[in-house]
């Protein structure tokens, strides 16, 4: 099912609260403490999601103004802005948070319909409406809430956006080489394929649990066989 523009408002706007709920008490501590995400501090996860809102901010007043401002100047920026939140004290961190995505619902908020329109250039090339932006931020700030690991999973996230979240990675995954996949919702009877390569292999489960499975986040999936599943490669 397409995904409307209204939806995508407001899961934006669900996630975005969702991890300002989450990291509201965090001090340096928690924030030193690991992410769902290898390698990764949560702090650096915060600093991504803050940086982010910045880096759409951009697109935003591009959107408004036909100035061409790119999400981030170079790669190396856009890993600087991870970095950055390493050095934080955990008071500064939660303010850039609070104050980039204060920042962009305010500057997304004065977006007329015509502006709305107006065609933008992501950070991986791609040409699209402005009105695809809350789509980009809803899955940066629902996924990440996530992967805080604060006690917040798929199953809290709107199926709605679970499933639209599944046909985004689905579509993106079926253009690189890789397992061919048949998951079948037992909560939706939905299914849903991935193509590629040999026979492909049924996987069954909630549509949580393949969410996260194809988001490459942790799950409860299992092969037919009881085994392991296939192993995806990246996502984005």
């Amino acid at each position: 099912m397409p995904r409307s523009f209204d939806d995508t408002r407001r899961w934006a706007e669900l996630g975005t609260n969702l991890v300002l709920e989450a990291t509201a008490d965090f001090d340096d501590k928690a924030y030193d403490a690991p992410s769902g995400l290898p390698g990764w501090q949560r702090r650096q996860l915060v600093a991504h999601v803050a940086a982010n809102a910045d880096a759409l901010g951009n697109l935003v007043h591009w959107a408004a103004t036909g100035e061409e401002t790119p999400m981030y100047a170079s790669p190396e920026e856009r890993a600087a802005g991870i970095e950055r939140g390493l050095g934080m004290p955990a008071a500064e961190l939660t303010g850039w948070l609070r104050r980039s995505a204060a920042e962009l619902a305010a500057s997304t908020a004065e977006l007329g319909d015509g502006q709305w329109q107006n065609p933008v250039v992501t950070a991986q090339g791609r040409t699209v409406p402005a009105t695809e932006l809350p789509w980009m931020r809803s899955r940066e700030v629902c996924v990440h809430a996530v992967d805080l690991g604060t006690g917040i999973t798929f199953a809290d996230l709107p199926a709605d956006f679970l499933g639209a979240l599944c046909d985004d990675v689905i579509a993106k995954r079926a253009k690189t080489p890789g397992p061919a996949l048949r998951l079948t919702e037992t909560d939706t009877g939905e299914v849903r394929e991935l193509p590629g390569d040999g026979e492909p292999t049924v996987l069954t489960g909630p549509l949580h649990e393949i969410t996260a499975y194809l988001t490459g986040r942790g799950h409860a999936l299992t092969a037919p066989d009881g085994g392991p599943v296939p192993t995806l490669g990246p996502w984005l």
